[in-house]
């Protein structure tokens, strides 16, 4: 296998001594296998441009700190130069996440070095030392399912509690790794208390993991740890050791936020499918 000229460079600086082969490949990075010493690494590619549209970004990229105001006017009318800032804010923004997670003990890949494009970290691995496998492509007992399903949760309020929230967590991005669940792929996170689409963003985290576990067992269909959890979070009464019940009655008076963010969701993607409709048809 050719080694990608970026994972070259930390060949040539000493940080990694080989490239073993590529592990996946997306539309926003391709990931490899490589060795430091005697370690097995990952090593995430960012590439140079994404299939990104400004209006899939936007809600994640709210209130996203910028260096100075010349990048800000650039991002805002969509220069090369702000598209490359808004490129590397984005590229930034997961390695962030991963440090600030990792240092709240989240389970997701320690992370070792970000240069050039390339962050370096933990292969999340299965007890054969293998790369581990996406929550999709395991098959699943009721039982496991419940167990992973509390196991998961616990982490979204770990993460909560740090000020983050996934923003597109499914079974698509949770590896199995020997010891349990392992949250990966993280450069869409948003600030929890600055990011005006955070709530939304937690519930849709949480259904995804309700819908995708209930498929093995089937009552917790039924659970609404969303609103519960955002609920208490709101109320600065949320720590990673707070009982959860998964049953959540609005506050008398108060507004049933789940069911404002679902029409709020529903309505977002209505627009933006008469939008690629409108522009089909243009």
């Amino acid at each position: 296998m050719k080694t990608p000229p970026r994972l070259q460079m930390l060949i040539d600086e000493g940080l990694i001594d080989s490239v073993s082969r590529q592990l996946r490949s997306g539309k926003e990075a391709e990931v490899f296998v490589v060795r430091c010493g005697d370690d097995t690494r990952a090593a995430k590619v960012y590439k140079a441009a994404t299939h990104r549209s400004f209006r899939q970004a936007v809600d994640y990229t709210e209130n996203r700190r910028v260096r100075n105001s010349r990048q800000a006017r650039a991002m805002a009318k969509g220069t090369r130069y702000g598209r490359e800032q808004q490129e590397a804010a984005w590229q930034s923004a997961e390695v962030d996440a991963l440090f600030r997670l990792a240092a709240a003990g989240v389970r997701v890949p320690r992370p070792f070095l970000f240069l050039e494009g390339v962050l370096l970290m933990e292969l999340v691995a299965d007890a054969d030392g293998h790369a581990a496998p996406r929550l999709n492509d395991v098959p699943y007992t009721a039982e496991a399912a419940r167990e992973h399903h509390a196991l998961l949760l616990r982490e979204v309020v770990r993460m909560l509690c740090a000020g983050v929230v996934h923003g597109d967590l499914s079974e698509f991005n949770i590896l199995l790794a020997q010891d349990g669940p392992v949250i990966i792929d993280l450069p869409q996170a948003v600030d929890a208390a600055g990011n005006n689409h955070a709530p939304r963003m937690l519930m849709r985290d949480v259904d995804n993991l309700r819908r995708f576990f209930g498929q093995h067992a089937p009552e917790l269909r039924d659970t609404r740890y969303g609103p519960e959890i955002w609920d208490l979070y709101a109320a600065g009464r949320l720590s990673p050791e707070t009982p959860l019940t998964g049953h959540y009655e609005p506050r008398p008076g108060a507004v049933d936020l789940s069911a404002v963010l679902r029409e709020i969701e529903d309505a977002r993607l209505e627009a933006a499918e008469r939008d690629q409709r409108r522009d089909a048809a243009s």
